[in-house]
């Protein structure tokens, strides 16, 4: 999944001659949703959009607030074009998730971000409209953000699962070895011993 993040003095939707939504001070959010998107790329990009630290508080401190620490508004405008190859000049769009299975899924996505935050501060276009989108961007401050992907190569995902095992034996075993000599006290060189041939410099030297 990909999302355009702006922070807006104001934004505003239109389909035709009417406005369906607008916010004031917040965030404008473009979502392109991808064909292999899942529940994980959903609360990645609503944690993400939600504690991005986009805002000055109250002392003026920049980059320091969320959009929710200084309870603003959020639009969102679902945005297929965010799944754009481009096969010369010319844009393909079978990247992106197909309307029918699209529009549950930003629903769903909505819904999330309005459980996480104030529902009533949570906005959004038309979907699958042809809408007239204006973004005050204030700054300008815009984001890209694209949600991770899980490896889809078996080998990839081999390595991954043996990464995450090691990981998991390392936190349930004591301190390594190499950890436990790193604390024990080094033994301090006798100044008496010899050091071998006249301007040999040891091999046996401490590191």
């Amino acid at each position: 999944m990909k999302a355009i993040i702006q922070r807006v003095t104001k934004a505003s939707v239109s389909v035709g001659e009417e406005q369906v939504s607008a916010i004031g001070r917040g965030l404008c959010v473009l979502l392109g949703i991808s064909v292999e998107d899942t529940q994980k790329d959903v609360d990645y990009i609503v944690r993400k959009i939600l504690n991005l630290r986009l805002f000055d508080d109250e002392n003026g401190r920049a980059w320091s607030k969320s959009v929710m620490d200084r309870e603003f508004e959020v639009l969102c405008v679902s945005q297929f074009t965010l799944q754009c190859i481009l096969k010369g000049n010319k844009p393909d769009f079978h990247s992106a998730m197909p309307a029918e299975l699209a529009q549950p899924f930003y629903d769903s996505l909505l819904e999330n971000m309005r459980c996480a935050y104030k529902p009533e501060l949570i906005k959004d276009g038309q979907f699958g409209a042809y809408m007239q989108v204006s973004i005050q961007n204030d700054g300008p401050v815009t984001i890209e953000l694209t949600s991770p992907k899980a490896p889809s190569d078996p080998k990839q995902m081999a390595k991954h699962e043996k990464q995450q095992q090691r990981k998991e034996k390392s936190r349930s075993k004591g301190p390594s070895e190499s950890s436990r000599e790193k604390g024990a006290p080094r033994s301090r060189p006798d100044p008496n011993a010899s050091s071998g041939a006249d301007g040999d410099v040891s091999s046996e030297r401490e590191p």
